[in-house]
């Protein structure tokens, strides 16, 4: 029987140096064998003063940028700086924002942006909100009731029920990929399906499916995905088994 092959993922940093006197831009010798060795290479660097972080930056050429930074605002500002060749150039900016987000160096009046995420800051203190009513509730005996909403309600505002609607928990979330790029949607409690970040929202998986590749049509239940109670990504259509 044939072993199967592990699939080995590609690297996102395929290079580095770290710790780099600014002072080999000076001396040509130091100069001349950074500069090959970084030629056409692209990535993320960093500015420090002696071990501190000062610093935070992309870029589509190192020696152009970290030269610059010799004599502009930052001058005499850093003595030492790394540099971190990205593979894929649109890793670089994300990259960036992340390492500004948990560094918060001196230098960098921006944090960036994290593309296609979402802040997840107004759903934790909306789970912390009902965990303490829960609670409070407990201590004085109190019955906490149930928004529900009844057969009659949804007749009566004369819209089609979703198809969503009581399949997934409350503003679960669903998953697609095309073309080497993933998608992230909320499922609301009426079965709307909200895009994540542009706040776009469907009534069907294949309306958003549509919107996602653009065709005509398409089968959003064997296109969008979720996760399982064992934390598995499997197609939504087996919710409906």
């Amino acid at each position: 029987m044939a072993k199967k092959r592990k699939h080995k993922t590609r690297a996102i940093i395929t290079g580095y140096l770290e710790s780099i006197s600014a002072k080999v831009f000076k001396d040509d010798y130091y100069k001349n064998a950074v500069t090959k060795m970084i030629k056409g290479c692209q990535g993320v660097y960093a500015l420090y003063k002696n071990d501190s972080l000062y610093y935070v930056g992309l870029a589509i050429e190192f020696k152009r940028r970290i030269k610059q930074h010799l004599k502009d605002k930052h001058a005499g500002k850093w003595n030492k700086f790394s540099l971190f060749i990205i593979r894929k150039e649109e890793h670089i900016k994300e990259l960036e924002s992340l390492i500004v987000h948990v560094a918060k160096p001196k230098g960098n009046s921006l944090s960036g942006k994290f593309r296609n995420a979402e802040n997840l800051l107004p759903e934790l203190d909306k789970t912390v909100d009902e965990l303490y009513q829960n609670y409070k509730a407990k201590m004085f005996g109190q019955t906490i009731k149930k928004k529900t909403t009844t057969a009659k309600t949804i007749k009566s505002d004369g819209k089609k029920e979703k198809p969503l609607r009581g399949l997934l928990r409350d503003d679960q979330r669903i998953y697609c990929s095309y073309k080497e790029k993933d998608y992230v949607a909320r499922v609301l409690p009426s079965g709307t399906i909200k895009m994540i970040p542009s706040g776009q929202c469907f009534d069907s998986p294949s309306m958003a499916g549509i919107a996602v590749n653009k065709k005509k049509t398409i089968n959003g239940w064997k296109f969008w995905k979720y996760k399982n109670k064992n934390g598995e990504l499997v197609y939504i259509d087996t919710l409906r088994k």
